[in-house]
């Protein structure tokens, strides 16, 4: 029997632990579980165990992002599910595909687990993305979204930290690891869906494709962002432990200094992004995520050390921490029944570049992987331009410094 909808003003009678905003935080908590211990163990297990090259680890990452670009379907799905039930199914089919990871140590296995954790990822993170801008009023999404960001750092953190601690003094395996993680995040999933009620938005979502000319600069952001990612995604990790050598223990201690870093800043980056605008806080990261792949060519121009190559890598993921000034952006300038499916269309459009890039630069990287750094600068540059047609303040027919006095699109 279908449990009955609770509208959001409603909610407010709950206890502070059973509303949507606590919903949110700790979904945000759950999904790092899962993703932060595959993306930690992920090059040192295809290299040690699996005997991957670059070429391997792009056709993987390649094949990881095809969920991404397929996101469109989430339309079609909640034609019979609702985006709560959606939400907690896709993060429970992560946590059960990153589970069984070590149980398929070969180029095949790894394919087929990576694409199912690669559904539940993508479907859940378009899902919740479109959950937070219909569930957060506007003038505290940059306060809520700084801290979904800072509790999704502090999961990330404490997987990372339990890693570092417990892996050499244990003497753990991969498949340990990636069974405990996987089951935590399967565990807080059966409790949301057994505690929360389901939730009613505001607004009526529209359950078909949309396509807003109005848009346009969203989706050419959207498209940069995706293309940009893969460069740190697939190959920023993959050179500290092919150049350097890093190890499990050493490179899961740099990402746990990465979200000590980001739970620290991002509440403050929220409240810089509500004080001054996503134009300048945007363009504020892509300035800085150009210099940053300038210096990664540095490493091998210059032979530049462990110690740089580290410093590089959290400021690349401190900027990353950013991207949610362009989930505001959108909320302030969207029909509120446009976010749902706006949302998928949006992480469709994400991972065009996502679905060749990494293969692609795999090749690239086997002869000239500081080639491939210099390609991530000229996109940050290109993402850059675009930041600068983002009005001082965004709205519904004032979407970009061009359409002023422009009559808005008939809907």
């Amino acid at each position: 029997m279908p449990r009955p909808l609770m509208s959001l003003a409603d909610s407010a009678r709950l206890p502070r632990w059973r509303r949507p905003e606590a919903l949110l935080y700790l979904m945000a908590a759950a999904m790092p579980l899962s993703f932060a211990t595959w993306s930690a163990l992920l090059n040192n297990f295809v290299i040690e165990v699996a005997s991957f090259t670059g070429k391997e680890i792009g056709w993987l990452h390649s094949v990881r992002e095809i969920p991404g670009f397929l996101a469109i379907g989430v339309i079609l799905i909640l034609l019979v599910l609702r985006e709560q039930v959606l939400a907690l199914l896709a993060l429970g089919l992560l946590g059960a595909a990153s589970a069984v990871t070590a149980w398929f140590p070969s180029f095949t296995g790894l394919m087929l687990t990576t694409l199912l954790s690669s559904i539940g990822f993508h479907y859940f993170e378009t899902v919740n993305q479109s959950l937070q801008l219909q569930w957060t009023p506007r003038d505290r999404a940059p306060l809520v979204l700084g801290r979904i960001v800072a509790v999704g750092a502090g999961a990330s953190l404490a997987t990372y930290g339990a890693i570092v601690a417990l892996w050499d003094a244990l003497g753990l395996d991969y498949n340990t690891v990636y069974l405990a993680s996987g089951g935590l995040t399967l565990a807080i999933v059966l409790f949301a869906a057994i505690a929360y009620p389901q939730f009613q938005s505001p607004h009526a979502q529209h359950r078909h494709m949309v396509l807003r000319r109005r848009y346009w600069l969203y989706y050419a952001l959207q498209f940069m962002a995706g293309a940009r990612r893969q460069i740190f995604v697939v190959f920023a990790g993959f050179m500290m432990v092919e150049r350097f050598g890093m190890k499990v223990s050493e490179i899961t201690m740099l990402l746990m200094l990465n979200y000590l870093i980001n739970m620290a800043v991002a509440p403050a980056m929220g409240r810089a992004l509500g004080r001054y605008g996503e134009r300048k806080v945007m363009g504020f990261e892509y300035i800085g995520l150009t210099l940053v792949f300038l210096a990664y060519g540095g490493l091998y121009w210059f032979g530049w050390g462990l110690v740089v190559a580290s410093g590089l890598y959290i400021l690349d993921q401190l900027f990353f921490a950013l991207s949610f000034s362009l989930k505001t952006y959108f909320q302030k300038i969207a029909d509120p029944r446009d976010i749902a499916p706006t949302a998928a269309v949006a992480f469709t459009i994400n991972h065009i570049a996502a679905v060749f890039l990494p293969a692609a630069l795999g090749i690239l990287w086997a002869t000239s992987p500081d080639y491939v750094f210099m390609l991530g600068a000229a996109m940050a540059l290109v993402a850059f331009g675009l930041v600068c047609l983002i009005p001082r303040r965004p709205e519904p027919g004032y979407e970009t410094i061009l359409s002023r006095g422009l009559p808005q699109p008939a809907e």
